[in-house]
């Protein structure tokens, strides 16, 4: 099934079964499918807020995946996650229903805005494109979002709009962003992850740039980041109209007057005109250029640079990127999703600025390949903080037959501890901290319940 095979099913009537119906990018594919006048269902592991949610806006939520979930629907919807051996899967195959990928669904309705914004890039999607629902908000655009994390502006990871702009976080993986049709593509920048898939960085550059062909030739927009020699190889030579990003002296949209701290400042200067006047509450010079390419986007699209400052000004970060949980003790607790090492050195570098005596991180590596493929890069950065605990690698969508684990990480990293349980973490890091440190809970996966754990036992 093809992008192009699925219009024939974004009419009003149409019966849609979502698989996997309370996840971040498919809960907000089901309020479009409701507004466009579809008769929405779907399913999911277990209930949850988002599900409840759901409901009471009409659509029905099966908890569990049964064969008779999928009986009556036109076609199907599901995940990456989801997979062929699925029983909901298996039994619309039985019965000649059309099964979708949520990119090819969320491809389908980017056709019937006038603008598509996709904010793509190996590091910095959520920030960036939570960034941008500010900017759109503050702009009146009245936007529909959907983001890879939650953004406080909007209460969620997503939201419904009547406007003619769609905004969407837009992942590599798979080649998932290949199904979009993006008149503005931010390419923020392309870096060696996901190997278990792509295998090379020039497969990776490959699909990188074909993502940035999507745009149309004359009125599309590429955003990319000029400091970025893998984003520049990329798109050397491309056809479309372009506006590069960064401190490189040749980029199009650059920092000036520049100072760094809890809150920075700068002035958006757009080839030798300044543009805007930046005050930045997110730490970090990778935020800088997050709010960068924010800018160059916000300037392709036309829109007021009050706006851009409005909305950047009022920024504060989205879920779970360097996010305040609370205290322990005398300890300030954060959050991040950091998982690659490139985030890594980028978050270690924006708390060091943040004036703390020491900073203890709690790390759990994600995926037992990326541990693998970028095993020595883990062991440089991971030896930055004051001090390391290891949790069990989060297996995601792996099994465990990589041959690595967290406990080879530990024994290359001085200093480092390997805890076996989430427990054992937990009494560690509380009798680890003091007062003037910072607690760090880092990884993709579910090491946030470290912080959350430690705070309860503090109430």
């Amino acid at each position: 099934m093809t992008v192009s095979d699925f219009f024939p099913y974004l009419k009003p009537g149409k019966r849609a079964h979502l698989v996997g119906i309370g996840g971040v990018s498919m809960s907000p594919l089901a309020e479009v499918f409701k507004l466009r006048g579809l008769t929405v269902q779907g399913s999911d592991i277990t209930d949850s807020e988002v599900v409840q949610g759901l409901r009471s806006d009409g659509i029905s939520v099966f908890i569990g995946h049964r064969p008779e979930n999928v009986a009556g629907a036109d076609f199907v919807v599901r995940t990456a996650a989801v997979h062929d051996d699925n029983p909901e899967i298996r039994a619309a195959r039985e019965a000649g229903i059309p099964v979708f990928e949520r990119t090819q669904a969320w491809g389908a309705i980017m056709k019937d805005y006038a603008c598509g914004v996709c904010v793509a890039g190996t590091h910095g999607k959520t920030t960036t494109t939570s960034m941008l629902t500010h900017i759109l908000m503050e702009a009146g655009k009245d936007p529909t979002v959907m983001i890879g994390g939650t953004l406080p502006l909007i209460g969620s990871g997503y939201r419904v709009g009547r406007g003619d702009t769609i905004l969407l976080e837009s992942c590599e993986y798979y080649d998932s962003f290949l199904n979009f049709s993006p008149t503005v593509a931010v390419i923020l920048n392309v870096d060696n992850d996901h190997l278990d898939y792509f295998g090379t960085l020039e497969n990776i550059k490959k699909s990188f740039r074909a993502f940035a062909e999507l745009t149309p030739e004359k009125e599309g927009w590429v955003i990319s980041c000029a400091d970025d020699r893998n984003t520049e190889d990329t798109l050397a030579g491309i056809a479309r109209q372009r506006l590069r990003y960064g401190f490189a002296p040749d980029a199009d949209m650059r920092p000036m007057n520049l100072t760094e701290g809890r809150i920075s400042e700068f002035d958006a200067v757009f080839r030798g005109e300044t543009w805007a006047h930046i005050s930045l509450r997110i730490g970090g010079r990778h935020n800088i250029l997050n709010a960068l390419a924010a800018c160059a986007a916000a300037k392709a699209l036309g829109l007021d640079p009050k706006a851009v400052e409005k909305g950047l000004g009022a920024f504060r970060g989205a879920g779970r990127r360097a996010e305040f949980k609370g205290k322990c003790g005398e300890a300030d607790v954060y959050d991040d999703y950091a998982h690659h090492p490139s985030e890594f050195r980028a978050l270690m570098d924006a708390v060091s600025k943040m004036g703390y005596q020491r900073i203890v991180v709690a790390f759990q590596p994600h995926t037992y390949s990326r541990l693998k493929n970028l095993f020595e890069d883990f062991v440089q950065v991971l030896s930055i903080p004051d001090k390391l605990y290891l949790a069990d690698v989060y297996a995601a969508r792996e099994k465990d037959v990589f041959g690595v684990s967290s406990a080879d990480l530990a024994a290359r990293i001085p200093g480092a501890v390997y805890c076996r349980s989430f427990g054992e973490l937990c009494d560690a890091l509380r009798a680890e901290l003091r007062a003037g440190d910072m607690l760090l809970t880092v990884g993709a996966g579910d090491i946030y319940k470290v912080g959350e754990m430690l705070l309860d036992r503090q109430a």
